[in-house]
């Protein structure tokens, strides 16, 4: 990559490496840390004891390659063995076995895991760091209130609080309040202790009364006084002294642990010094931040910033692996405890072994529950390559132990300066989550203990040579920071030259000599997807982060198209994503097919094998074309083969297309866009799609299902597709309804439905006449295309029956069409609202017809102007056949260095190729162009150009829905919701008014009674449809109304109500 000047370059990291790096930590690491963790097992008379014994651990080669555990549906896993050893004290006997304990997904080339065939990715989480928090806020009378927040491993918080009269309260777990006196005693000290380890005594005894000294005057007082505050009950209460010790551990070992970084935070904050390897909260922790909290009310020391980085820190996978296992190993020592007593309890009936106290339950059980249930486990979005890589690099402040979306305040979600090089301040979800899922900034990495870290440069007067530092947030605090941005770096240093310069916090600008360092990379704050957008710097920042969502929306097309303007990261995230086929050492391609190529070198020949047609999790089609000859000799890491959304090993997600800026008829008004046929015939946005269909067999009461091509009752049209088994032929061309898998289910009929045929047979030779039920797999609505895959898969079951599932894979080719949305890279997004043949298209002076017609008005308020030096510079490179790579903030090489670049490059294609409409002076970048279907031109210049524009997965054929009948829900007669239950449409309260404010009395009845949840009036509609006649009017209540009536009744409210005629009505009025 680029280094900023000519001094050094730096190089990307890998963009997956921090799920590699959790990954290994947790294998290096975490594994032994948990398993040195499991105690000794004893039984209740100490005759056994059983053992591991850690260092002989080894986890062993998967048994199954990734490819099958997908094609399968199989777990990607490694077995897990470890000697044990079980003693028997009497005889001193040894018995030692090696023991299964379990499988543990393993993770693959691409940084994701293969649970159930199904590529899934474990998220980083970012969390409050455990330690001890100050900080202060006002009460009701204005007057400020100090707090001291200590924060557990698992997120459990205990608060110390001064109040107007100087005493000092603990807080646990947000319960009612207790003195700290108290809290220290439960936790083991007595009060000589309690005063000898404070400064300031005298405000300790100043809240000592006779009460306090009578709940402090035992360690178990203390014990019970805390029990009845923490769990508030009244009254007297009595506990053994064991029962005491109990409450004591399970209370302050378990529940307030700090953990390693706990203990680290804690020790730096209050300036102590107790081992690390002690992660448990003690007395002196607890005396020497409430003095500390008495400090600060007399106006010593700082508070924190809870939102600063340096309090926070990252549970990536290794450490959320490492927590499942631990939990596992918790659940297997219960198991091999139990058994144990239960052995020697029943004299032995079952000796115990190693090999039958311990099961792999425990460990296999828990991390499928891990995978499949837990909120950062998530399912591999696999849209595009960009989207892979862009999934590993999340960072969520959501799931167990952090914030949730509805509670987080705006001060959390807000971007915060420590976030500088660390989390990129563009890239996040919008809506309910805004800022609480970010995504790490390109050249950031997580340090050992779960901080991010970011490079710099350090500029030292003394050396020339240049050392690249890695930070972390609570160090770069103290240096001068230089942005990476400015002119000066570039033009060399002058003496008394001022630079912009980022200091604790602060952004200032101060003399070039104070610098201490300064960026590495004007890419460094920007994630990924920011990174992709050419001309970032003249974008606002929203539109920028809707781009790079909307980026990782873009579909693979079928034939895929180099951006003329990039930024030069393309090469890379296509690199780093795994879909293209790279050669891993020298060689000559020997053979070359569409499913392999055959490599020879170094004395043997490598088979490489190519994904053909393969459905992504999105149901987006990954493929890989070779791009490698017979006989051409190629280097290691030599691009062999795209894959999809890839071109010659880059990152290729759209189309450049000739596009016009301009109103055409109100057909592009509110973001719509105008599109050329041209874009529909010669196949410029068509992109493959396949679905997956399942069946699977069953054992019923009534015996098993079977598959066949027998089904009664079904026209033949229908299983014209099926095969001798019942399955259908590969390559067959299916419509909506056409029966995929054929399927009879058993099904025994009532007695009295039976022929009396039938009834003799049973009653004279006892014979079971069934009937059966067909149970096809038929092709849902909007489901058409080409059946390109079937797999029939038998999992192997413990009875005599398997169970058999058959997956049917459809391909569909899907063109552009009016209602799918379209987007550049500057989050101007639109829907196609017509599509118009070539020749009604507006034409440029050489009388090419325009692909696309934004909306002009789309820019200016929006203030993504990137689009418009994008659009210029791509109409200029494909004329004289260039491609950009733009680094973004280019103005730190000169002012408007952007539009200088744009604007000579019109001018030198306008001179090349001899087309001056190309860079008019009076109005550069925009030509006068003329309308297709008159031949005028137009009475304004019009901006054109080439910009790179995205078909994205929001497409029409999965939204397009309708129903004129369907399912109703059971309680209120209403129609279900939503397209995949065939629901309805809602007409809800605000629709009515308007029906009631038009006057339409008729439609406003049908859509409440016939459409809705009038039952009767729904059965006269079909009764009339079929034999004719005219609908009656309902005459009685909906089944919503009753529903209301029976629910007021189980209020004891009862409601009469009955309907007056329009007869009645008169003969009243008439009385009246």
């Amino acid at each position: 990559m680029l280094g900023v000047g000519n001094e050094g370059m730096s190089t990307l990291p890998g963009l997956n490496q921090i799920q590699f790096e959790g990954f290994c930590r947790f294998i290096d690491r975490g594994l032994t840390e948990e398993l040195f963790k499991f105690p000794k097992i004893e039984d209740t008379d100490q005759e056994i004891e059983f053992q591991l014994f850690v260092e002989t651990y080894q986890l062993v080669e998967p048994s199954i390659k990734e490819k099958d555990a997908v094609y399968e549906s199989l777990t990607y896993s490694s077995e897990l063995y470890i000697s044990a050893g079980l003693i028997w004290k009497n005889s001193r006997n040894i018995q030692e076995q090696i023991i299964f304990i379990g499988n543990i997904p393993l993770m693959n080339s691409l940084g994701t895991f293969i649970v159930n065939g199904i590529y899934r990715i474990v998220i980083n989480q970012i969390l409050q760091s455990p330690g001890i928090y100050y900080r202060s806020e006002l009460d009701h009378n204005g007057i400020s209130v100090y707090t001291g927040t200590i924060i557990s491993d698992w997120g459990g918080r205990l608060e110390l609080k001064i109040d107007g009269k100087g005493r000092i309260w603990a807080r646990v777990s947000r319960k009612q309040k207790i003195s700290i006196l108290v809290l220290s005693s439960a936790m083991g000290s007595n009060l000589s202790e309690i005063l000898e380890n404070v400064c300031y005594p005298e405000i300790f005894l100043s809240f000592l009364n006779e009460k306090e000294k009578k709940k402090i005057g035992s360690k178990e007082n203390a014990i019970l006084e805390f029990y009845r505050q923490f769990a508030c009950v009244g009254g007297d209460l009595l506990f053994p002294e064991y029962k005491c010790r109990e409450l004591q551990k399970k209370f302050f070992q378990q529940r307030c642990e700090l953990g390693g970084i706990g203990r680290r935070n804690m020790n730096r904050r209050l300036n102590i010094d107790i081992p690390e390897n002690n992660p448990f909260l003690l007395p002196r922790d607890i005396l020497t931040a409430a003095d500390h909290l008495i400090g600060m009310k007399f106006g010593m020391g700082t508070l924190d910033d809870m939102n600063h980085l340096k309090n926070k820190r990252i549970r990536s996978v290794g450490d959320l692996l490492q927590d499942q296992f631990g939990l596992a190993l918790v659940r297997l020592e219960k198991i091999i405890r139990e058994t144990i007593c239960g052995a020697i309890r029943y004299r032995y009936k079952l000796i115990p072994t190693p090999e039958n106290l311990v099961t792999s339950t425990p460990l296999t059980t828990t991390y499928e529950s891990f995978f499949g249930l837990h909120p950062l486990s998530q399912v591999l979005d696999q849209t595009n390559p960009l989207t892979q890589i862009v999934h590993g690099r999340k960072l969520s402040s959501l799931g167990p132990g952090g914030l949730t979306g509805r509670t987080a305040n705006f001060r959390i979600r807000d971007i915060h300066p420590s976030h500088y090089g660390r989390i990129c301040p563009i890239d996040t979800s919008e809506g309910i989550n805004v800022g609480l899922i970010g995504s790490l900034a390109i050249h950031a990495r997580i340090g050992r203990w779960g901080s991010i870290e970011s490079p710099f440069y350090e500029i030292s007067e003394r050396s020339k040579r240049i050392r690249m530092l890695y930070l972390s947030p609570s160090r770069d605090e103290y240096y001068m920071v230089a942005t990476g941005n400015f002119l000066a770096l570039n033009r060399g240093i002058q003496e008394e030259q001022i630079v912009p310069a980022r200091y604790r916090q602060e952004f200032l600008t101060i003399a070039w000599e104070q610098v201490h360092l300064r960026s590495i990379f004007p890419f460094q704050y920007f994630s990924i997807g920011a990174s992709l957008i050419p001309f970032i710097e003249h974008n606002d920042a929203t539109r920028s982060l809707m781009s790079s969502n909307m980026q990782r929306q873009a579909v693979p097309l079928s034939r895929s198209e180099k951006c003329i303007v990039g930024t030069g990261l393309e090469r890379q995230v296509a690199l780093d994503s795994g879909v293209p086929a790279i050669a891993e050492h020298e060689g000559k391609i020997v053979s070359n097919d569409t499913d392999k190529i055959i490599l020879f070198g170094s004395g043997n020949a490598l088979s490489i094998p190519l994904i053909i047609y393969q459905r992504s999790n999105k149901n987006t089609c990954m493929h890989q074309k070779s791009q490698v000859q017979k006989g051409k000799c190629v280097k290691k890491g030599q691009i062999l083969a795209d894959g999809a959304a890839t071109l010659g090993g880059e990152l290729a997600l759209g189309k450049n297309v000739l596009v016009a800026y301009m109103p055409w008829e109100g057909y592009n008004s509110e973001d719509a866009v105008l599109i050329s046929e041209r874009l529909v015939y010669e196949d410029i946005y068509t992109s493959f799609h396949i679905r997956k269909y399942e069946i699977q067999t069953h054992v019923t009461s009534d015996g098993p299902e079977r598959i066949t091509n027998k089904i009664p009752h079904l026209e033949a049209y229908l299983l014209r597709n099926l095969d001798k088994n019942g399955i259908v032929i590969l390559g067959s061309w299916v419509e909506t309804g056409d029966i995929l898998v054929g399927k009879l289910t058993p099904q025994m009929a009532k007695e009295s439905s039976y022929a009396p045929e039938d009834r003799l047979l049973r009653a004279i030779l006892g014979i079971q006449v069934s009937t059966s039920k067909e149970t096809c797999l038929k092709l849902p609505i909007g489901g058409r295309g080409r059946v390109i895959d079937v797999r029939w898969i038998h999992k192997k079951a413990g009875s005599s029956y398997n169970p058999e599932t058959i997956q049917i894979y459809i391909s569909q080719k899907r063109e552009i069409k009016v209602g799918d949305k379209v987007a550049g890279r500057h989050g101007n997004k639109g829907i196609v609202s017509k599509i118009l043949s070539r020749q009604d298209m507006p034409y440029l002076q050489d009388g090419r017809p325009v692909d696309m017609v934004f909306n002009p008005l789309g820019v200016p308020s929006r203030m993504n102007v990137g689009q418009i030096l994008e659009c210029s510079l791509g109409l200029a490179g494909s004329m004289l056949n260039r491609h950009y790579r733009i680094a973004p903030f280019d103005e730190r090489y000169e002012q408007e260095a952007s539009r200088k670049l744009v604007f000579s490059e019109l001018y030198e294609a306008s001179k090349q190729t001899s087309n001056p409409w190309i860079f008019e002076p009076e109005y550069p970048g925009k030509s006068r162009i003329f309308d297709g279907r008159t031949g005028n031109p137009f009475e304004q210049p019009i901006i054109i150009g080439k910009p790179y524009i995205l078909k994205l997965i929001h497409q029409v054929d999965d939204k397009i829905h309708g129903r004129s009948s369907g399912h109703y829900a059971l309680v209120t007669q209403q129609p279900l919701k939503g397209r995949a239950k065939q629901g309805g449409q809602r007409v809800g309260e605000m629709e009515v008014w308007a029906l009631e404010g038009f006057g339409v009395a008729h439609i406003l009845q049908e859509m409440l009674t016939y459409k809705s949840d009038h039952m009767k009036a729904r059965q006269e509609v079909l009764r009339t449809t079929i034999f004719g006649g005219t609908i009656p009017k309902p005459v009685d209540a909906t089944e919503s109304f009753r529903l209301l009536v029976r629910e007021l009744r189980s209020l004891a409210l009862e409601l009469n109500h009955f309907l007056v005629s329009e007869k009645d009505f008169q003969i009243q009025r008439k009385e009246v």
